[in-house]
This record gives C-alpha cells, structure tokens and sequence, in this order.
C-alpha cells in the first residue's frame, strides 16, 4: 500500500530564493539534512533526467542507525521535473539491504507567493515502509525549518 507523508511551512522568503536553494548544491547540503544529521552531496546534475546522490551521517548514531550502515543514509535523488518558482519534483532512492527501505519516493516541493513570504508544502509519495511516519514528518518539518532559516538569513 502506497502511503503519503505531507509537511508544510511559510517562509518569509520570495519564491525564486526558495526555489534556488532546491536546486543549488552547496544550499542543499546547508539546510536539507535534519537535525541531528549532516549531509554531503556526490554526483550533482542540476536538471530534468540529472540528480544526485547524498551521504547524510548521524552526528550520534546511537538511537539512529542508518540505513545503509550504522552511521549513514545514502540516498540517490534524480530530478523529474523543475519548474521555476513553483515547484521541484524528486524521485529518491535509498541505498540499504534492508528490503521495507526498497523503492522510489517521489518528493515534490510546491512553492506558492503568499504575501510577503512563501508557503512551501512537500508531498512524499511512494514512502517505503521502514520509514517511521512519525520519524519521516518530523524529518521533513526540520529540513524545512532549516530551509526557512537558510534563505531568510541569506536575504
């Protein structure tokens, strides 16, 4: 059964600097990983049918394990569709043994003017099953609290 996880957050931005940091790879290794993790990004190709792939670590691995080994998530990203300001459409898959982690999420990052700011909601389709819900929304609130905090500070 396919299952949806959705977050959503305004940021006091304007929509182009939001869409920049979707796409700009230093801005993404900045602000995409949660809390508690770093990230770093290999292989990037900024376009429709491009990608890439992204090494997050636990900063404490203790009550985290990864999924691909103890201390990390490796994620492979391809980009479907960029349409500038308004939306970014990612299919990511994570590298793990682990067969509940197995299959393509599908992340689209929508982004819509709203008076001085921008409301950002992102859609997770396609959510593998070893994902925690509970895990994955907090997750996914945190990167766009760290989103918010990158692009209103670079403002």
């Amino acid at each position: 059964m396919s299952r949806t996880d959705r977050a959503g957050r305004m940021i006091a931005a304007p929509p182009a600097a939001v869409y920049g940091a979707l796409v700009d790879r230093e801005s993404l290794e900045a602000w995409l990983p949660p809390d508690g993790m770093r990230g770093r990004v290999e292989r990037w190709d900024p376009r429709p049918g491009g990608g890439f792939r992204m090494i997050l670590t636990y900063l404490d691995a203790t009550d985290s394990p990864g999924k691909t080994s103890d201390a990390t998530d490796v994620v492979d990203v391809g980009f479907a569709d960029l349409v500038p300001p308004e939306r970014v459409v990612t299919r990511a898959v994570f590298e793990a043994d682990d067969p509940s982690y197995a299959g393509t999420m599908t992340m689209t990052w929508h982004l819509a003017a709203a008076g001085d700011g921008t409301e950002v909601t992102v859609t997770a389709t396609d959510v593998p099953p070893g994902i925690d819900p509970t895990d994955h929304e907090a997750g996914i609130a945190s990167s766009l609290a760290n989103l918010a905090s990158y692009v209103e500070t670079a403002g």
